[in-house]
């Protein structure tokens, strides 16, 4: 059974820095392209960034430069490392994968980020 949990979610402020987490169980984590997704309010999910097995990496125009994602094979964990923060990145972020021909995703994470 495939599970991604996600933690690390928060309240901050505009301009701190925040990492959410996402550890995957019942896939070969390793060799799985991971993404995170993001959903705002009265808005349609978003890809945030993505990170496939020989770790090359996609990130959406409004995060660039801001946001890292990353993996740590070992631990089966996916990482999203948030610096500068903007209320605008205030979703609910999603971890996701696809695995044997379908799509996972996590219970997802709220990071909310105030003025």
């Amino acid at each position: 059974q495939v599970q991604l949990v996600e933690s690390g979610g928060g309240l901050v402020q505009a301009g701190d820095s925040l990492r959410v987490s996402c550890e995957a169980a019942g896939i070969i984590f390793s060799i799985n392209t991971m993404a995170w997704y993001r959903q705002a309010p009265g808005k349609q999910r978003e890809l945030v960034a993505d990170i496939n097995s020989g770790g090359h990496t996609y990130y959406t125009a409004s995060v660039r430069g801001r946001f890292t994602i990353s993996r740590d094979n070992a631990k089966n964990t996916l990482y999203l490392q948030m610096n500068s923060l903007k209320p605008e990145d205030t979703a609910v972020y999603y971890c996701h994968t696809d695995a044997g021909g379908y799509p996972y995703w996590g219970q997802g994470t709220q990071v909310t980020v105030s003025s």
